[in-house]
């Protein structure tokens, strides 16, 4: 009989890769990469009596938009990343009072497994019955009242760097796209062109997510669409209070 291998088979059936194990730090970063950027953008466009015209030059926008971008970029990444941490403590503390009264106190533990299985619809009998395999083995019982008992989610599989690294580096590429036409000189209608530039950039990072998600494509570039062109009003519309 052939060895049965789970880590080949979440690859293959279940697609498990890196973008769908970080898709929350791209879609977060991106989103906010995108609407961060084009807030800078939407701002200066704003101040102007006229937002095609040329009274706030394009390289303010330009290098404003560029610093906003990076600096945002890596404060996001270094908050990822030390939330995550947080979250990896907190869970390991927890964790270790949990194998604890598991150790010292499995009694307790027993009947509280029994509780739990029973408001699961289990029987009394079946309920007790699984309570009794997995008080043979301590580790599983730790992971299962940590799930169920404390209804936390283990984050110690997560590497933080990665998600620090996919958060900086999702935040970069789609924030950049806002900036392209200041980036690359476009002369006439930049802003107008940022606009557009923007509902793009919104476009594929919905697709991204659907495709990596495996949602329906409609739902989540809608959603993406929605969100990410409401805060870019908020911002061009902020902008109109300081008008130049």
């Amino acid at each position: 009989m052939a060895t049965f291998n789970l880590e080949e088979h979440l690859k293959v059936e279940h697609k498990r890769t890196a973008f769908s194990e970080y898709l929350r730090e791209i879609v977060y970063g991106g989103n906010d990469g995108i609407v961060t950027t084009f807030a800078v953008v939407a701002g200066f466009a704003g101040a102007q009596k006229d937002p095609v015209s040329s009274a706030i030059p394009a390289v303010s926008v330009l290098l404003f938009g560029l610093a906003n971008l990076f600096a945002d970029a890596f404060s996001m990444s270094l908050g990822s990343f030390l939330s995550h941490r947080a979250d990896q403590d907190i869970y390991r503390t927890e964790k270790s009072k949990e194998a604890h009264e598991i150790l010292h106190d499995p009694d307790s533990e027993f009947s509280e497994t029994i509780e739990i299985l029973k408001r699961k619809k289990f029987s009394h009998k079946d309920a007790t019955t699984l309570a009794t395999i997995y008080r043979s083995n301590p580790h599983y019982w730790t992971e299962f009242m940590m799930k169920d008992e404390l209804e936390m989610t283990d984050p110690e599989k997560e590497n933080p760097y990665f998600v620090a690294l996919f958060t900086f580096f999702s935040f970069v590429v789609f924030g950049g796209i806002p900036l392209s036409p200041y980036i690359f000189g476009f002369s006439n209608n930049t802003f107008t062109l940022s606009i557009g530039f923007t509902a793009l950039a919104l476009l594929l990072l919905g697709i991204l997510r659907a495709y990596i998600s495996k949602q329906k494509p409609l739902r989540g570039i809608l959603e993406t669409l929605l969100v990410g062109g409401l805060s870019a009003s908020v911002a061009y519309i902020v902008g109109t209070f300081f008008r130049i």
